[in-house]
């Protein structure tokens, strides 16, 4: 009746609540791939907006909802700070190595996406900070998006603000850069 060839490992059955010891190797190669994609992305459309918009009236696409409109901008949000840009340069920079640094512990898919997205939102902009007219580090963003009552906006800040709205709720879940809930 004791066949030792079926005796069962209680630890295979064992349910797997927690995540893993070490975090997941892949997960900063998901959030290099996720920022580099919201870097290309941004990049193109704001090419592809610049040689379409320059010299032109607003494209209505959504007649009193949604308007292209080339906007080149030396602030942030609603043109906050216009004398400033090379502090947001500063801040970008700071931001895209305090990630890199964090990619390392990453346990959670959801914190590679947002910080996938911040990473690629913050270079987008970074980018033309560095590359665009005036000059380096003071060069001003393309946006093109508008909406009613809304800063003209880009790609690159939609993915910002998906990424913050996405940081909040994780938050509020209480889980943690290492997929682990806080206080666990």
């Amino acid at each position: 009746m004791d066949d030792p060839a079926a005796v069962e490992d209680p630890q295979e059955d064992a349910p797997c609540d927690q995540p893993p010891e070490r975090p997941h190797r892949r997960l900063p190669r998901y959030l290099a791939a996720t920022a580099a994609t919201v870097v290309a992305v941004d990049q193109a459309t704001k090419a592809w907006m610049v040689e379409l918009l320059q010299g032109r009236d607003p494209v209505q696409l959504v007649p009193g909802l949604l308007q292209l409109r080339l906007v080149r901008n030396p602030g942030a949000a609603f043109s906050f700070a216009t004398g400033t840009t090379w502090v947001f340069t500063v801040i970008a920079i700071v931001v895209s190595v305090v990630i890199i640094r964090i990619a390392r512990t990453l346990g959670s898919g959801w914190w590679t996406l947002a910080l996938g997205l911040m990473l690629g939102g913050a270079l987008g902009n970074l980018v033309d900070r560095l590359l665009r007219s005036p000059g380096i580090g003071r060069g001003h963003v393309v946006d093109f998006v508008e909406l009613p009552d809304f800063p003209v906006f880009n790609v690159a800040d939609s993915c910002l603000t998906t990424a913050a709205v996405l940081v909040v709720w994780l938050g509020i879940r209480g889980i943690g850069v290492d997929g682990r809930r806080v206080g666990d």
